[in-house]
């Protein structure tokens, strides 16, 4: 029975409020997970999280709470990387190498070309070979290596006076096997680092140099680079920077390059062909007319400097008391005609050389020091009675048109 005047209450509508209750309870403690911390009374706390949270996890309550952020370690610096190799001008090529490899002792070493020699080792390892005519007229290799050590050399050898000056040009250890009587009697004198250090196969074969037995005596002398630059430690020829005698520049553009040309050095015995090749920008060397360009016996590569320098100058009987041999001696102190070919063209100019010992310039026409491309040198040394023909390529016909973004 209820009294009159109470409302009766409702079971259903008290339990819809009840569950609206709740429901509104939760929201607010969703909301103020997203955005900070309930507080008494309902208020919340604002907080600026750095990023996403996590998901909220359950608790045993059965209420969700936030969990601890997830510490973030601290970003580490990339791993430094070590400084590009400091490069800088080979003194005979102008080639960038390392300052250890500038630095290096030039070691010079008399080569044999008679055609038993042939293919000889050691070209594509030298930074300037020299070519000139020796006993009767035979030209003769001398190989100067400085910051490219060589896998082999040789056959080695004997020496000339006129070879001995160029070599002290570079203070060089000067390798040989045996010579002249006047080219011995200088480097008794001027063998120990006055002019040169003497590197005599006499003295030193066995351990430094050695007989193969693929070749015949006297055309099996050999040495090799790590042999070599030992030897010269042996000998006080310590590595030092060095200052360049020659000028270098970079190779020429391909579009100002000619095409083709030829150089022809005729010698009593042999005919050397130079074939200008644009496309790698070398003279591509040959012997004899050969239809194959001479090769290095070490690697097989062809042989094909940057440069060709032809000198002009005067030669004569060596007067050492053996006429029967038909040595020579050379005018290489003094100043003559000079033919220098680098990037495919041809200038007529002056070599000099003051004293034995001082460096050969080269000046063109107008009495300036020519610029040689960067890269080895084939010095070809002829008497003024050997005849030789130079013929430069057709100039370029082409130029490129500008680069255009749109094509």
């Amino acid at each position: 029975m209820t009294q009159s005047g109470a409302p009766a209450r409702n079971p259903l509508r008290r339990g819809l409020i009840g569950l609206v209750g709740i429901a509104i309870a939760i929201l607010g403690i969703l909301v103020a997970s997203q955005i900070g911390t309930l507080l008494p009374g309902g208020a919340v706390a604002a907080t600026i999280s750095p990023g996403p949270s996590p998901s909220p996890v359950p608790s045993p309550t059965g209420i969700a709470v936030e969990p601890s952020p997830t510490p973030v370690p601290p970003t580490e610096p990339p791993p430094s990387q070590p400084p590009p190799p400091v490069l800088v001008p080979a003194p005979l090529t102008g080639l960038l190498v390392t300052p250890e490899a500038a630095a290096r002792h030039v070691i010079a070493v008399m080569v044999d070309d008679l055609s038993p020699a042939r293919p000889q080792s050691g070209f594509n390892s030298a930074s300037i070979v020299w070519h000139a005519p020796a006993e009767g007229g035979i030209p003769r290799y001398m190989m100067l290596f400085q910051d490219t050590i060589p896998g082999g050399v040789g056959p080695v050898r004997s020496s000339r006076e006129y070879y001995i000056e160029w070599a002290a040009e570079w203070h060089a250890m000067y390798v040989h096997a045996g010579g002249s009587p006047q080219a011995l009697e200088t480097l008794a004198a001027k063998g120990h680092g006055q002019w040169v250090y003497n590197a005599d196969e006499f003295r030193w074969g066995g351990r430094y140099l050695w007989r193969t037995t693929d070749r015949f005596p006297p055309h099996n002398v050999y040495t090799d680079g790590e042999h070599l630059r030992a030897l010269a430690k042996r000998l006080g020829a310590a590595d030092k920077p060095m200052a360049p005698v020659w000028l270098f520049a970079p190779d020429a553009p391909r579009e100002e390059r000619p095409r083709g040309g030829s150089i022809r050095v005729d010698y009593p015995t042999e005919i050397i062909t130079y074939r200008y090749d644009a496309a790698s920008n070398t003279y591509l060397r040959y012997i004899n007319g050969s239809k194959k360009a001479q090769r290095d016996r070490v690697g097989g590569k062809v042989v094909a400097p940057k440069n060709v320098v032809l000198l002009r100058m005067g030669f004569g009987p060596l007067n050492d008391g053996h006429p029967q041999k038909h040595r020579l001696e050379a005018n290489d102190v003094g100043k003559g005609v000079a033919y220098i070919a680098t990037n495919g063209v041809t200038i007529k100019g002056q070599w000099r050389k003051a004293s034995p010992t001082a460096p050969t310039l080269l000046f063109d026409g107008d009495g300036k020091p020519v610029v040689l491309t960067a890269g080895q040198t084939f010095v070809q040394v002829i008497t003024l009675g050997y005849t030789f023909a130079i013929h430069d390529g057709e100039p370029p016909f082409w130029i490129p048109p500008p680069h255009r973004n749109d094509v």
